[in-house]
């Protein structure tokens, strides 16, 4: 793959002219998120998903991605702390959830459907032995990279990622690292910058505020109409991210995973705010319970 570390600016002509308008998502054109499930399905039929993360200090980010990917349909859920040693037991809050520390996981070598990295992860020498350590096994599976484990990326200290698809996940500052340029050069071409990176990183990038843009390596953009101010909080992201490793484990295809858990993540906002929670102290432990009920009995 082409070096994932090179400075691309928004401003430069790294694409045709031509790029076209990204289509909105909407529901009725993901039929994946809705189908309903054979009877005879178990536990392995819908995926095992591996969270990397929870530094310290930070554990709940890695807790709240998660129960997120639990609760939006993932059939068995990892997570691995980014710490010396597991820093809890048990999820209280969702018992089902298995913990262990990043280094333990990668060695038990379970088979896992695809992996969810950086949430709450740090971006000290553990964090970026952690990173190291899963891009030289996770061989073709897919990894949605998020949150701290951009940051590492934009500071040029990650090997390649390999051959696997990998969903980059920014929010406006974080895609400002990425192409070193200013959060305000983003927002004013977001269509563009999000184009110039999933372009540079041969990626699928999600770049997230209010009409996130979704955007798949060969240039095709999609931009999502569902949420609204409640997601402005400490969390939200970590939940997408959860979500978006769950409906890709559970083998629904990228181009109704990836846009499809952006549209389910507004939507759960939508919907609490609709029930009066929020939008004014709406919190992202609320969001997994709200897309679950969108899952079942949307429409």
């Amino acid at each position: 793959m082409p070096d994932h570390q090179t400075d691309i600016s928004p401003r430069a002509p790294v694409l045709p002219a031509t790029e076209g308008e990204p289509t909105q998502i909407r529901p009725e054109d993901l039929p994946s998120l809705f189908a309903a499930r054979p009877a005879d399905a178990h536990k392995g039929t819908f995926g095992t998903v591996a969270i990397i993360g929870g530094g310290p200090g930070m554990v709940g980010a890695a807790l709240l991605a998660g129960r997120s990917a639990l609760k939006t349909g993932a059939g068995k859920v990892l997570i691995g702390f980014a710490q010396a040693d597991c820093p809890i037991p048990c999820d209280l809050l969702q018992p089902e959830l298995m913990l262990r520390d990043a280094a333990s996981l990668f060695q038990a070598a379970l088979p896992v459907d695809a992996w969810v990295a950086g949430c709450g992860l740090g971006t000290g020498t553990q964090a970026l032995n952690t990173l190291n350590r899963l891009f030289a096994l996770r061989s073709n599976t897919p990894l949605v990279l998020d949150a701290d484990g951009l940051n590492l990326l934009a500071g040029g200290l990650l090997p390649p990622w390999g051959p696997g698809t990998v969903i980059l996940t920014p929010h406006p500052a974080e895609a400002a690292r990425l192409l070193n340029c200013t959060s305000r050069e983003i927002q004013a071409n977001r269509q563009h910058a999000a184009r110039a990176l999933a372009q540079r990183h041969q990626a699928w990038v999600v770049l997230k505020g209010a009409g996130t843009l979704v955007c798949r390596p060969d240039g095709r953009c999609w931009v999502n109409r569902s949420g609204n101010p409640g997601l402005a909080t400490a969390g939200t992201g970590d939940v997408l991210a959860g979500m978006m490793g769950s409906l890709i484990a559970q083998g629904i295809m990228l181009d109704q995973a990836i846009p499809g858990a952006v549209w389910l993540h507004g939507a759960a906002a939508d919907a609490l705010v609709s029930g009066g929670l929020g939008p004014i102290g709406l919190t992202a432990g609320e969001l997994a319970d709200a897309a679950r009920q969108l899952r079942n009995h949307h429409g």
